[in-house]
């Protein structure tokens, strides 16, 4: 289930605790990021990228129409990758990018945690959401320790997703609400 929980950045303090999707649009809206449902699609399990793709087509083509972006492709994460551990720590800092990231959850979750004007916004994703976080706003991804998700990528460039990490220590004062820690 979507859940977008905002915590004060300098109290720790919850501001906003929700799983209705109205209300964490309102919340992320006024900071620039987008977040939507979208049906979600019956794949045959392990379905590979080409079938993800395929069947979210109009979606894709209407959103790229919308954002000017060049492509998608795919990414598959399970418990069982050899490389989880890096790719976790890869993104679990808080980090930037020079445009924005947008991803759709086909199945699966993982939470975009941004850190914006005082507060921290922890939007846990789930199959069926898309999120876009905006160019240079401070955020971290965490799918947690056994990840499980498919996820497509949207983008113009791909050096636009080359991380940017900030030095601080945000993402550990802030663990996301992974379903391994909430």
């Amino acid at each position: 289930m979507s859940r977008l929980v905002v915590h004060d950045a300098a109290t720790n303090a919850v501001v906003t605790d929700t799983t209705n999707v109205t209300e964490i649009q309102e919340a992320l809206t006024p900071i620039g990021v987008r977040f939507e449902r979208w049906p979600v699609v019956s794949l045959p399990p392990g379905a590979d990228a080409e079938a993800v793709l395929d069947a979210y087509r109009p979606h894709l083509d209407e959103l790229l129409g919308q954002t000017g972006a060049g492509s998608a492709d795919v990414l598959m994460l399970a418990p069982d990758a050899p490389n989880k551990e890096a790719l976790r720590a890869k993104f679990l800092n808080e980090h930037t990018h020079t445009e924005d990231e947008v991803r759709f959850f086909h199945e699966g979750a993982g939470n975009f945690v941004l850190h914006v004007g005082g507060k921290v916004y922890d939007a846990r994703c789930t199959a069926g959401d898309l999120i876009s976080v905006p160019a240079n706003i401070q955020h971290w991804f965490d799918a947690g320790t056994e990840p499980r998700f498919t996820a497509v990528r949207i983008f113009t460039d791909t050096s636009g997703w080359v991380p940017h990490y900030t030095g601080t220590d945000m993402a550990t004062r802030f663990p996301a609400q992974t379903a391994d820690r909430a």
